[in-house]
């Protein structure tokens, strides 16, 4: 034996789109004795990812296979139509759905948008991936929709968005195994849904320091002691200045 051993990581996997950085710092700020590790996943990649062990938590695009799964929806996005720059429909503020039926609409495999029936015209073939998609769409092969955090990560020069109205959006969720609802599983759903340390329900409520979980008795003790003790000080003087003024006659 080596007289060490290593800390065990949590692993959070993030589907494209989802900007986990500020949840990563919260962690190491309460958690500094367990790293976080971060798990990159494609959105149709991210309920096997946390199925198979692969994370401890996941931040994915809803919906997912509910099986098994917690699942705590954290926000929700509006969806874009993808355009060049030159497009017609990027002198406008906004595009309806209904908008697109003269359009060619890419679809790739990975969308992640539940459409109850895709609009426009359909392409020759699917991309494999939004990137592939965002590639065409800049090649004049047609148009794309996406979330907005998606059309952002992509940006290219050449292209731009523009809001869809009636499209569906797409809502970002907290996902993990029912039955790995451990310590520090709470504690990063604490993170998430903006818990202070006090108000935590894991590992790092019971590990954060005593003097950010209660005030300490003795110094209110001195305060209170202090003012109690100069008040006393200042009667004296107070009675002696009521009975000043000029000495009685004697008869």
């Amino acid at each position: 034996m080596t007289g060490t051993q290593e800390t065990a990581s949590f692993r959070l996997a993030y589907v494209p789109g989802v900007t986990p950085g500020k949840w990563v710092r919260t962690w190491s700020e309460r958690v500094p004795d367990v790293p976080l590790d971060l798990v990159a996943v494609s959105a149709a990649e991210a309920d096997r990812t946390l199925r198979e062990g692969g994370a401890d938590v996941g931040l994915v695009r809803l919906p997912i296979a509910r099986t098994g799964l917690h699942a705590i929806p954290l926000y929700e996005e509006t969806s874009v139509i993808v355009v060049p720059k030159d497009h017609e429909m990027a002198a406008v503020e906004e595009v309806s759905v209904g908008d697109l039926d003269e359009y060619v609409l890419l679809h790739p495999l990975d969308d992640c948008l539940d459409w109850p029936a895709l609009p426009g015209q359909p392409a020759r073939e699917r991309p494999d991936t939004t990137a592939d998609a965002v590639e065409l769409v800049a090649a004049g092969v047609g148009l794309l929709v996406v979330p907005q955090s998606l059309a952002r990560l992509h940006h290219r020069r050449d292209l731009t968005y523009r809001p869809l109205t009636g499209a569906p959006s797409s809502q970002v969720a907290l996902s993990w195994l029912e039955e790995q609802t451990t310590e520090l599983v709470e504690e990063f759903i604490g993170i998430v849904r903006g818990r202070t340390v006090n108000s935590s329900r894991g590992r790092g409520a019971a590990t954060a320091p005593a003097a950010a979980r209660r005030p300490e008795k003795g110094a209110d003790k001195g305060k209170q002691g202090g003012a109690g003790a100069a008040r006393k000080k200042a009667a004296p003087a107070k009675s002696a200045k009521r009975g000043g003024g000029k000495p009685k006659r004697r008869g």
